[in-house]
This record gives C-alpha cells, structure tokens and sequence, in this order.
C-alpha cells in the first residue's frame, strides 16, 4: 500500500511552518525599495516570457491564462488561510472582485500594448498613473520635489514618442488607469489582513471578467501544453509573486510613497528590455533612469502609523 502523506515527521511540519513565518518576517521587514526591486525581476522576467509567446499566441490569450495561473497558484497557497479566515463580507468582496477586475484588464492592456512599444518606453508611459496617485496624495515639499524628478525620469523614458504607435499608447493609458485602480484598491484589500487570499479570490474573478478577450484565441495553449505551461509560469512570476510582494508592501507604507517607488518599474524593464529583448537605452534613456532613482532616493522615508499596520 502506498505511504500516507498525510502523516509527515512533525520535524517536518515545524520546519515548513518556519519557513512561512520566516517569509513573512522577512517582507515585513526587509526595505521597501529591496522589495520592489524583487518584485520587479518577477513581474519583468514574466513580461520578457510572455513577449516571447506572441508569436504562437494571442496577447489577449497570454494575458487571460496569466492571471488564470496566478488566481490558481494564489489559492492553492492561501487554502488554509481561507479555510480559517473566516467569513468575507460583502464589502470586502466588492473590493477583492473590483480589485481583481482591475488587475485583469490592467495586464490585458498591458500586453496589448508592449506588442506594439518597446517593454521599458510601455512601463514608462504607464506610470501615468501611479504619477496621478501619488500626486493626489503629496502634501510635503520633499515629497513633492521626488514626484517631479520621478515624472521627468519616466517622460524622459517615454521618448515623448507620442504620435507613433497610437494603437500601443491607447493600450498603455488604458493600463495606466488600471495601475491606478490597482494601487488605490489594493491598498484596500491588502488592510483586510487575508494574506495573498484576497489576491487570489481577486483574480479569479478578474479571469472571469476578461474572458470574453482571452478565450476565443486560446486554441494553441490546449494543442500545444507547453505553451499553456509558460503561460501559468507568467502568472507566478509576474502575479502571484510581483502583485503578492505588493501586498505585503501596502501594509507598510503610505499609497503615496508606494506610488513613488513604483518609478523603479520602468527602470527594471528598461534593463530586462536590454538584455533579454535586445532593446537598447539611449543616452537620453539613461538620463531618464537617474532622474527616476534620485527621485526615489530624495522621497521621505515615511511608513504606516503603527496603528495602521497590518500585522
């Protein structure tokens, strides 16, 4: 008869569970800006992936199958948290589905976009809004002063190529909105204290929502499995760990400073853009990255009131 895995050497249970707590006291503690960095390398290594599926999939449908991967890994990690966190009430389900809508379509919009735009010039663009909402929540001078260096780091980044591909930048302010969405709503979900559940749950609805886009070109994921493999990797990478990491981030800072370092976004995909893409930065494009990384250097170091934090 086969071995019951049910029944593991409690040295086993103890060290797993350690293991989770010492994931957990590691990105509530680790410095934000390491921890963007980390996200960073997910969500661009998952965006370097999935531009290498256009050519045998639909963006659309890598897009969809992302967020399917995600929504899937995202629950199987959070089942126990789910099972006895108790019960989600109906605001909190109108902001975990509004959130994960957002999240959907921002990754939709995103990679109907960088199919016609450069990966690091899409992300620069689409930090519109992040640069929206945390210029609504600026009230320092010091604060104010890292916006703007951060804002001319990301137009300079842009190129100011505004008239070039209409379709790609219609795409990318479409996402751009999103990210606003998703930071401001997030936020929300992330004071809930569920862990990376309510990440979950959200994108599964998200998947619902924008399977009218994803699933009429999905065939050759289903002909061809490792396709609809790469796809789920993407969705780890880019969701489940970049927008995971996030979540843990948003219980520790103000929106406003979070907003500000999302302006390391563009830099990571610039670089990911050079060496995996063959996209190489121009001077101009440099000049553009150190404005950005000074901008987030002068920024206040400011945090959540202690009251405010999420345990």
């Amino acid at each position: 008869m086969g071995r019951n895995l049910s029944h593991r050497p409690r040295s086993f249970r103890l060290s797993s569970n350690a293991a989770s707590r010492g994931l957990t006291r590691f990105a509530s503690t680790a410095p934000p800006e390491f921890l963007f960095i980390v996200s960073a390398l997910g969500q661009y290594c998952g965006a370097v992936i999935a531009v290498g599926l256009f050519d045998d999939l639909a963006p659309a449908s890598v897009a969809w199958l992302r967020v399917i991967g995600a929504a899937i890994f995202l629950l199987a990690f959070s089942a126990k948290s789910l099972r006895l966190g108790g019960h989600w009430s109906r605001q909190q389900m109108i902001s975990v589905s509004l959130f994960g809508v957002s999240t959907a379509l921002m990754n939709l919009f995103f990679y109907l976009a960088i199919q016609h735009l450069d990966l690091g010039k899409g992300v620069a663009i689409e930090f519109i809004g992040p640069i929206t909402v945390a210029a609504l929540r600026t009230r320092t001078s010091r604060n104010a002063i890292a916006l703007i260096l951060a804002v001319i780091g990301v137009v300079i980044l842009s190129g100011l190529e505004l008239g070039n591909e209409p379709l790609g930048l219609l795409f990318i302010f479409l996402a751009s909105i999103m990210w606003a969405l998703y930071i401001v709503i997030g936020s929300k979900v992330a004071s809930f204290d569920r862990g990376v559940s309510g990440l979950g749950i959200g994108l599964l609805i998200g998947a619902l929502f924008i399977a009218p886009f994803g699933a009429p070109d999905v065939g050759p994921a289903f002909s061809a499995p490792w396709i609809l493999a790469t796809c789920f990797l993407v969705g780890v990478l880019s969701n489940a760990i970049g927008y995971g990491i996030d979540q843990f981030t948003l219980r520790r800072i103000p929106v406003r400073r979070f907003s500000v370092l999302l302006a390391l976004l563009p830099v990571t995909a610039t670089i990911f853009g050079l060496l995996f893409l063959n996209q190489v930065p121009s001077i101009t494009d440099l000049i553009g990255i150190s404005f950005v990384l000074i901008g987030v250097v002068v920024q206040q170091r400011d945090a959540l009131p202690a009251t405010e934090v999420v345990a």
